[in-house]
């Protein structure tokens, strides 16, 4: 799957095999996106298994700060997620 966030902002979602609970793995072909995916793709190589919802939030997460939005423990991040959920 192909995200694209922002321009310059994109990555690649792989599921290596058909049994996509545990084998996701994130990927851009933008050196700048590289560094903080690889903060979700050490997430993803933890133990237990993983969801694409999961893979997902930690890539947003880690993306915070390229996309220029709040840290998680900001009050507006809070608000922001709330109208995005909506």
């Amino acid at each position: 799957m192909d995200f694209y966030a922002d321009p310059g902002v994109s990555f690649y979602v792989l599921c290596l095999d058909n049994n996509c609970s545990n084998n996701f793995h994130v990927w851009s072909e933008s050196k700048d996106c590289l560094p903080f995916l690889q903060l979700a793709q050490d997430y993803i190589s933890s133990c237990c298994k993983k969801m694409l919802h999961e893979v997902l939030e930690k890539v947003f997460k880690s993306f915070r700060p390229l996309l220029g939005l709040p840290d998680a423990d900001d009050d507006a991040f809070e608000e922001y997620s709330e109208d995005v959920e909506e």
